[in-house]
This record gives C-alpha cells, structure tokens and sequence, in this order.
C-alpha cells in the first residue's frame, strides 16, 4: 500500500502470471507457418461468385416481372394505345361541348346526362351570373342582454349572413332572411353585388318559421346599386324530385358570397329544432356553412326553391345541410312584406305594458291543454294594461297584428312602440274551460323608473 499525491491511498495489486503458451510451429528454415493456404482463398472465392450469380438471377427475375407488369416491354403499343386513347376523349368532349351549346340556345338548363357514356356534365355559370343580383349579404351588429345575479347586463356582437331580394315597393327593397340572422339587432346592413352599404330595419319576422323579411330604403340606395339589383323569382318546392341539382348561394364566413353546388338529398325531412319543436326542410349535399344563412337554394332554372339555414342541424355532419321550402315560406314572407315598418325607439321611450309574462312552450301547451304564446301571469295595478282590460291568465298571440310566442319575444316586439302609441293586444281567454279570442286596445305608458 501507499499514498498517491492525492492522499488516497492505493492498494498494491499482484497479477497472476501469464500461463504459458505453445510455440508456434517452425517450419525447416525457422519461418512460421500460415494456417489455412490457397485452399481457404478458393474457397472464399467460389463462395462469393456463388452469392453473386444468386443476386444477380433474381434482380433479372424482378426487373422482368415490373415490366411485364408496367408494360416496358412493349412501349411502342402501349404509345399507340395512348393516342388512340386520348383521341376518343377529345372526341367525347367535343361531343358533349356540342351537346351543351345546344342546350344553352334552346333555353335549356345547361345540365346534360349522356346516357350512353354514363358522364354527367354541369355547368352552372350562366344560372348564377343570372340570379347573383338578387342575393345580398347582411351583417348584423347586435345587443344581447342577459342576466347574472338579477342584473341585467348587456354585450354588443356582429354576426354575418345572408338575403335574398324578394320584392319592392314604392319606398322600399325587401330582402327576405333567417329570422335568427336579423335577431337582437341594433343596426343592419345590406352589401349588394356592386359592393354598396345600406342600412336596413326589420319590417317583420316569424321566429317559428326562422323567417323575416327587412327593408332598405330606396331613397338611401344610390342609382347604380338599383340598377345592379334585381328580384329573384321564386320557384315550386313541391315539386322537387330526389337527386335535382341545386345551387346554395350565400355569405359563407362572412367573406362574401359564394357558391356551391349538390343535389336534393331528401324531401320533407323531418327535423328536431333546438327548442324542442319539429319542422320539414329540404336535405341537400351542397354546403351549407355559417353565414349562409338566408341565403338562397336555386335550381338549375334560377328560381328560388329554399331559404338555406345552418342553424338547422348545425354543422355536425359534414354533407348534410337544409333549406326552409319556400312553398312553406312564400306565405309567411308575403303576410310579412304587408307589415308598416318601423325603427327601434330609444330606451327611455319604449312603451310599457304593465305586466309579468311567460312562456308557454309547445311541451306545456300539451301538458296543461292550453294555446301556446304568451302567458299573463299578473296584471300590475294601475297599469296601461289594466286599465285596457288585459286580465291574469289571458295568453298573448299577437301585439299589432305580429306574432309573438315567448316573453322575450314580446319584449323585443314593444322596443319599436313608444309610450303613448295605441297597439291591438290578440289574446286568448279562457271563458267556461274553453280558450276564446278576444282583441283588447291599449295605450302604452311611459316605463317606471325603478
């Protein structure tokens, strides 16, 4: 043992001694002998010469199989095969190319099926150039209001969608939508196909239906823009078969509008909304995304067949959108093309009732066996609705001849009635267990302070 400059110390160690080995062998003249000799080299040899001959049998063999399989071996038929190809294809193009032409000048839809080839070919420009000027975008910038801790409290939005162009009267273009498109809003604009801004106001709306109709003053639109506009003809959704061609055109994203293309994928398709209520829209494959909302579901004659609405159904699945048929919405939209229109008064003149509403929900209509609308339950003393004669239990269906199913409803419908205005209140009421119409007329007052 000793001590390393480290001040470790370190242990002697004894290696065992190298056992002894054999000497090689010594040939005559004291040279040592190799093992193995020329033997081992040839061995080598022929081994390697051997892998080779392998390797290079079944290269051969896989190069053979590729080309008989890609057809190398035979490029000159396979150059002629191509041409005489790649001539019948011109020539089916130049066939249905023809077969087109003559479509178009007889005033035909433009969508050819060539039975004979199994192709079908559509081409959908001249339909859209024809119907684009009656389709609009809208932008909606809104006010929601809901309620924490008993406090009313209130966040402003923006959301985009889509209109169509419907009718015109003598101070106004109307433009139909979504009803959920035009919801809460606080201001309205209308982008037409020359990229001109218009404000618009709601003239009236059917939120069972998801329907509204809005308008834009004439005196607000410049000349070009009435020139670059145009009413959409409305067409037969009864009519409709399965697999038709129809085109979505809409403000998709809010970029802009757009379009896509597919087929009527079903008929009167039965949907569950989101309150609960059940509808019958068209099915179609053509893309229906956020913002196409309103916006119009044509078919190969240009004429209007749907009101597109992504709020039905959503996005859950890609491939399956609907459309409102417009022989369900014609109607509703006509009533609602009648209706005076008017503006949002401000807060501090907004009519008032004088009552504390509720819902009656389609569920509780058929629970407890009474009309669905809006439902009194309390009358507060000395209000305008007292003194009209409005009583507890009495179910609000119409305020100035618009339909109202919820509280909130009604609440949004009296933002456009100042105090002082006299409306026509269409209730239902129960006289000996049965639900009877009756009309009551009131003022409305000036809204409580507290």
């Amino acid at each position: 043992m000793y001590e390393d400059q480290n001040n470790n110390y370190v242990y002697y160690q004894a290696s065992p001694a190298a056992a002894p080995q054999p000497a090689a062998p010594v040939d005559n003249q004291g040279r040592k002998k190799k093992k193995g000799g020329a033997g081992r080299f040839f061995r080598k040899f022929f081994a390697c010469a051997g892998m080779g001959l392998c390797f290079g049998l079944c290269a051969a063999a896989g190069f053979y199989a590729v080309g008989q399989s890609t057809g190398m071996f035979n490029q000159k038929n396979a150059s002629v095969a191509s041409t005489d190809e790649s001539q019948s294809i011109d020539d089916l193009k130049a066939w249905v190319n023809d077969q087109l032409s003559k479509n178009v000048a007889s005033g035909d839809s433009g969508v050819l099926t060539a039975s004979t080839t199994g192709i079908t070919t559509s081409d959908a420009t001249d339909v859209v150039e024809k119907v684009m000027p009656a389709m609009v975008s809208i932008v909606n910038n809104y006010t929601q209001t809901a309620t924490y801790f008993g406090q009313p409290i209130e966040q402003d939005g923006t959301a985009s969608g889509s209109g169509i162009i419907v009718g015109e009267n003598d101070t106004e273009l109307l433009i139909a939508t979504n009803y959920h498109v035009i919801e809460d809003a606080k201001e309205l604009l209308v982008h037409f196909i020359d990229d001109a801004d218009v404000k618009a106001v709601v003239k009236g709306s059917d939120p069972d239906m998801d329907l509204a109709v809005i308008a834009v003053k004439l005196a607000d639109m410049e000349q070009s823009t009435l020139d670059s506009v145009k009413i959409a003809k409305l067409g037969d959704s009864d009519s409709l078969k399965l697999g038709q061609s129809v085109i979505a055109i809409g403000n998709a994203l809010g970029y802009g509008l757009s379009v896509t293309g597919g087929y009527v994928s079903a008929l009167n398709r039965e949907v569950e909304l989101e309150d609960g209520s059940k509808g019958t829209f068209i099915q179609t494959d053509a893309a229906i995304n956020p913002g196409n909302s309103g916006g119009a579901l044509i078919n190969m004659n240009g004429e209007v067949i749907g009101i597109n609405s992504n709020k039905i159904g959503g996005t859950v699945v890609e491939g399956i959108g609907y459309a409102i048929p417009i022989s369900a919405a014609e109607p509703i939209l006509s009533d609602l093309m009648t209706y005076e229109t008017r503006e949002k008064v401000d807060d501090s003149q907004v009519g008032y009732l004088g009552i504390i509403p509720q819902s009656v929900t389609s569920d509780a209509a058929e629970l407890y066996g009474m009309p669905e609308g809006v439902y009194i339950s309390q009358v507060e003393d000395g209000t305008p609705a007292a003194e009209a004669g409005l009583l507890r239990g009495d179910i609000i269906q119409k305020l100035d001849n618009k339909k109202v199913s919820t509280a909130d409803e009604l609440r949004e419908q009296l933002k456009y009635y100042s105090a002082g205005e006299t409306i026509d209140v269409l209730v239902m009421r129960s006289i000996d267990g049965e639900y009877v119409e009756r009309t009551v007329t009131v003022t409305l007052g000036e809204r409580p302070q507290n």
